[in-house]
């Protein structure tokens, strides 16, 4: 498989396996099977919950952000990306997660919005910056394992003053780099782990051990840790792009996020080829405050190869 069968996998992968979680974010597990038993029967692209058809939410509208500022600043720029966060959050878009509103409405600076939430909340570590971690992870891939997974904890402290949060963004980065590579990135979990601060690699190492399973999660997978973790057990316990989405969704709680998150690495592993077209054809994503364009499948596409081409060090 050519690498850019890969890029392409994993940016349209995350924003497909978040327009297809959309309207069953906060279901109970079950839920998505219930509803849609048999693989390949069609209709999954359902809408929902204030979302259309095959439309993507925040999770997409901040990746994509991401991906802009990287290619029009030629690397990470830390004041214009949070500039664009801000601007999209503004423009009162539909579904902005808490913490993430919170840093972005402060009116602090990118230097210390997401340091003072985090002093002042005491919980910070949620998923919000993981969820759009795709965009950066293919930018920065070719630069190599120590720059991936150091862009990816900056970017996420933009909005998630929690290391853990950065620490769950790095192991994403290198996941995705593996994959891109053409190596199963299940295989690469153990060194990826050695990357991670002694202090909170026992934990990350519980998640993402090989068994274990969503049933053993200790808090709300709308935290990093579970998130990360639930994305990897999808992956472990499927064969198949779509057998992986439905594993995610069909968990219930932040359903969009998780399968957002699963998609990207599994676009990454099987590619762009093995996403179905029924799911890939009603995609679009809109981006409030930053025009009127709409985002389908093509640009996703178009953008990906972008970043792959023009990723660089930082």
């Amino acid at each position: 498989m050519q690498r850019g069968e890969r890029v392409v996998g994993a940016v349209v992968g995350c924003a497909v396996g978040d327009a297809l979680g959309a309207p069953f974010e906060f279901s109970l597990p079950g839920v998505f099977s219930g509803r849609f038993p048999e693989p390949g029967g069609g209709g999954e692209m359902c809408g929902g919950g204030g979302w259309d058809p095959g439309e993507a939410t925040d999770d997409t509208q901040m990746a994509l952000m991401v991906a802009l500022s990287l290619l029009e600043r030629g690397g990470l720029d830390p004041a214009d990306a949070f500039a664009r966060f801000q601007v999209w959050a503004r423009a009162e878009p539909k579904d902005i997660g808490l913490q993430t509103e919170a840093v972005l409405t402060s009116g602090l600076s990118w230097e210390r919005a997401a340091a003072d939430h985090a002093a002042h909340a005491g919980r910070a570590a949620g998923n919000g910056s993981l969820m759009r971690a795709v965009t950066g992870a293919v930018f920065y891939a070719r630069a190599g394992r120590d720059a991936s997974m150091d862009a990816a904890r900056r970017i996420s402290a933009l909005t998630h003053g929690d290391p853990a949060a950065g620490e769950g963004c790095a192991l994403y980065h290198e996941l995705v780099r593996v994959a891109l590579n053409g190596v199963d990135p299940l295989t690469a979990v153990h060194d990826a782990l050695a990357q991670v601060g002694p202090v909170r690699r026992e934990r990350w190492a519980t998640v993402l051990a090989p068994t274990w399973g969503p049933d053993q999660a200790t808090e709300f997978n709308g935290a990093v840790w579970p998130a990360l973790g639930t994305a990897l057990w999808a992956l472990r316990t499927t064969d198949t792009f779509e057998q992986a989405l439905r594993a995610a969704v069909d968990v219930g709680g932040d359903t969009d996020t998780v399968a957002a998150i699963t998609g990207g690495l599994a676009g990454a592993i099987y590619g762009a080829g093995a996403i179905p077209e029924r799911w890939t054809a009603p995609l679009h994503v809109s981006l409030p405050g930053h025009g009127e364009r709409i985002w389908r499948y093509v640009d996703l596409c178009d953008l990906a190869i972008s970043l792959d081409r023009n990723g660089r060090y930082l």
